[in-house]
């Protein structure tokens, strides 16, 4: 009873909820969810119809496939004809797994040998560090 004296509202909100209440209840709820399935059904479909029709060609960006020279310490190890620098990290890459650099317990780290120590000028490098340290040597 100490309840009922603080909120007066729940009391007369029992008295007007008669018996068609509850029976209204439960039809406005089985009506909510036809409501949503209706309109989940149209947008299923938009995203369907979006993803049939097939996406434009992806251009690269010309800058990334501009043939740049790379320097003496970087030519030893990707050549000295000009390259674009996709190429020059691609052939990086051959590199490095051909002469088994990457570190055995952090894979992301690269332990460089003589040729690379002339292009990072450290003894080790991250791969995100080695795209950086390459454009230096690009002209």
């Amino acid at each position: 009873m100490a309840t009922a004296k603080k909120t007066p509202a729940p009391k007369a909100a029992p008295a007007k909820k008669a018996a068609p209440a509850p029976i209204a209840a439960p039809a406005a709820k089985a009506a909510a969810p036809a409501k949503k399935a209706a309109a989940k059904a149209p947008a299923a479909k938009s995203t369907t119809t979006a993803k049939a029709a097939p996406a434009a060609k992806r251009t690269p960006n010309a800058a990334f496939m501009k043939a740049l020279t790379p320097s003496a310490a970087l030519a030893a190890v990707v050549g000295s004809t000009p390259l674009p620098r996709t190429e020059v990290v691609s052939k990086m890459w051959v590199y490095i797994k051909k002469h088994n650099l990457q570190d055995a317990t952090n894979r992301r780290a690269i332990n460089a040998d003589d040729k690379l120590k002339a292009v990072f000028g450290k003894a080790q490098v991250t791969m995100f560090e080695m795209a950086g340290l390459i454009g230096k040597h690009l002209k």
